[in-house]
């Protein structure tokens, strides 16, 4: 029985080979033709305007390596001794018209026993590929992320705007400024402009009056930590605002919270935990750390920031005024961290953790539109409240924001 058993293998090898390269649809590869072959875990597909990233998870470190393919523009996965499982098969199917990057997948093999993955591409990207160490939940990863040959960039968008809108204005009249509540009237200052606030969705609408907000990122992708700190000085933001939902191992566990850098330990136990946590992102969200500008690696190193952490001590404090009259808090002071998302060490920075997601009772609460909506107008009105009294600095050349 062994020896008509061989026949048949060597039959579908060869049927593999005049397959190579052919839509998965068409692909079918009985587990005997791989043998005892790396098993593929997963298969995720994360597109967006800025990159598009595709992460391949293993049990065991997988050999790898890229090929780029021009007429038409390709890039082809490499994974040596890897196996195409079922989850990986469905790749394919996880690809989206609206992806700017990826048109097709499609998977094949090379003799002896690589398995290829190629990406059909709708224009020529500039592919980088690392691979990370388990981690948490995960197990070994490659990442391969597509980035145009010029790299989109919504911060330029957002400062062309700006500057058009500036220019647009009359040269002599006297600069245009809705103002806000009396309430929250800021004392003047030697220039009028909007106070620019970087809002950073913590784990991947319109100005309100003078104010207005810029995103670290507007779709569902990762941005490192470092990354997110570069974005909200490229726009001289006044202000750098993280926000999160919190989790615990014990379901009791509700509030809010606000936290601010610290240079000299945690203020609690559970503040330590939360920086680590929140630190370890880079490692779980996956940075290529090969290209990493020095310049950008000495932004982030731990520098005399005491007015920073001053002035973020005050933010967080009216901010903890405000949203304590929408959620309970789970501590009445703002708690300090070695938080990296939080070492600009020229914005004042917070985070804050909305609420428990943890909490059955506080999901319910962040899952409801009218309590985001509440919530988010707390966290403006602490805002406002902040600049009121500590209004930022005019800058050369943008008095007029």
């Amino acid at each position: 029985m062994s020896a008509p058993r061989a026949t048949s293998v060597s039959l579908e090898r060869r049927q593999v080979c005049r397959w190579l390269l052919v839509p998965v649809a068409q692909l079918v590869v009985p587990s005997a033709v791989w043998g005892a072959h790396a098993k593929i875990a997963s298969a995720r597909l994360w597109p967006a305007q800025e990159y598009t990233r595709v992460i391949v998870e293993a049990p065991v470190p997988i050999p790898h390596n890229i090929v780029t393919l021009k007429d038409p523009n390709r890039v082809v996965l490499e994974l040596q001794g890897a196996e195409l499982t079922p989850d990986l098969a469905q790749l394919p199917l996880r690809v989206q018209s609206s992806d700017p990057y990826i048109a097709a997948i499609r998977f094949g093999t090379r003799p002896p026993d690589v398995l290829r993955i190629v990406f059909d591409l709708k224009q020529e990207t500039r592919p980088q590929l690392f691979a990370l160490q388990p981690i948490a939940e995960f197990e070994h990863r490659i990442v391969l992320d597509l980035y145009p040959l010029t790299p989109y960039d919504p911060l330029m968008a957002f400062l062309e705007s700006r500057d058009a809108a500036s220019e647009a204005k009359p040269a002599t009249s006297t600069p245009a400024r809705t103002a806000p509540d009396s309430k929250f009237t800021a004392k003047p200052s030697a220039g009028r402009r909007k106070v620019t606030v970087a809002v950073d969705p913590g784990h991947g609408g319109e100005d309100e009056p003078g104010m207005r907000a810029m995103l670290t990122r507007d779709d569902d992708y990762f941005v490192p930590l470092a990354g997110r700190v570069q974005r909200a000085r490229r726009v001289e933001a006044d202000l750098f605002v993280s926000i999160h939902a919190d989790a615990f191992r014990e379901p009791r566990a509700r509030g809010s919270s606000v936290f601010a850098l610290s240079e000299n330990g945690a203020t609690s136990s559970a503040a330590k935990w939360l920086a680590q946590r929140e630190n370890a992102a880079d490692l779980i969200g996956g940075v290529n750390l090969e290209g990493r500008e020095p310049t950008l690696a000495r932004t982030l190193l731990d520098l005399s920031q005491a007015a920073q952490i001053s002035d973020s001590l005050k933010v967080g404090r009216h901010m903890l005024d405000s949203i304590g009259a929408i959620n309970p808090l789970h501590k009445g002071a703002v708690e300090q961290a070695g938080f990296a998302v939080l070492k600009a060490p020229d914005i004042p920075s917070i985070l804050v953790e909305t609420a428990f997601i943890s909490n059955p009772d506080e999901e319910l609460k962040l899952r409801s539109e009218r309590h985001q909506a509440a919530f988010a107008e707390s966290m403006r009105d602490g805002i406002r409240h902040y600049f009121a009294a500590n209004p930022p600095l005019a800058r050369r050349g943008t008095g007029t924001g």
